[in-house]
């Protein structure tokens, strides 16, 4: 089990040595989610950083997919760390697009699985009903192609989340806010590497996302995975570390891993 590391404001996992990589988790997601990546890739030549994102610390009026793009740049100064590939999945995606946007020297690569940025499905496209267990546990399967990634922990983590009041506010806040920064015209111009893991039965930011991304970032490779919803990593972390490791050697140059 990985230990959680308090320094400053910041809380965060952290392994291993080497070339920097950063997760970026999810409006529904936790760190938790990347469990398999965190110690695989820690094995074998990178320090792996993710860091638990203020969703809902940060005030109402600055809660936004910009002020949370900023939280990271505070997160790697914080750190001292000079450059790093960030790795997201949904809200951690774009994120780590307006990152790139934003410090584009900063940045040795992206990786993006399930990312919002250019169109995403909410949970049945309205605000789950509070107090509705069962109708929070089915939207929660409707994410998944694989059922048993579905753990009893993450319905209560989502369905306490939906049951407080300013969190709730507050995810519909960044929502809204991710639905305005719209990246379509920013991609062409990205001068990056970009590793794109998708599930072929994402219905929250569906195949034809993952294509456009595809098309729109000039340096991207778009990998598929077969009976996968929406969070690659979770449903199959073999096969979305094997990929994601191929690239890393092609594009990662091997001096950076020191």
């Amino acid at each position: 089990m990985n230990t959680l590391v308090q320094s400053g404001e910041f809380e965060y996992w952290e392994k291993g040595q080497g070339s920097p990589l950063i997760i970026l988790h999810g409006l529904m997601g936790d760190i938790s989610n990347f469990h398999d990546q965190v110690e695989y890739f820690s094995s074998v030549g990178y320090r792996v950083l993710v860091p638990h994102l203020p969703l809902y610390s940060m005030p109402l009026p600055t809660t936004s997919v910009k002020s949370l793009t900023q939280w990271v740049k505070k997160f790697v100064d914080h750190l001292k760390i000079e450059k790093a590939t960030f790795l997201g999945n949904s809200l951690g995606g774009h994120i780590a697009l307006i990152f790139q946007k934003m410090y584009p020297t900063r940045t040795h690569g992206l990786v993006l699985f399930g990312s919002s940025g250019l169109y995403e499905s909410a949970m049945g496209n309205t605000y789950p009903r509070r107090g509705d267990y069962n109708y929070i546990e089915e939207r929660i399967k409707d994410v998944f192609f694989q059922k048993n990634v579905v753990t009893k922990e993450l319905v209560d983590e989502v369905f306490a989340i939906v049951n407080d009041r300013m969190k709730a506010i507050k995810t519909l806040a960044i929502s809204k806010s991710a639905i305005r920064h719209n990246m379509a015209e920013d991609l062409p111009s990205f001068n990056v590497p970009v590793c794109l893991i998708w599930g072929k039965q994402d219905t929250v930011t569906p195949p034809d996302v993952a294509v456009k991304f595809h098309e729109l970032l000039p340096q991207s490779e778009l990998h598929w995975i077969d009976e996968c919803g929406h969070a690659a990593m979770m449903e199959h972390p073999q096969e979305f570390n094997r990929i994601l490791e191929q690239w890393l050697k092609t594009h990662i140059p091997q001096e950076e891993k020191a």
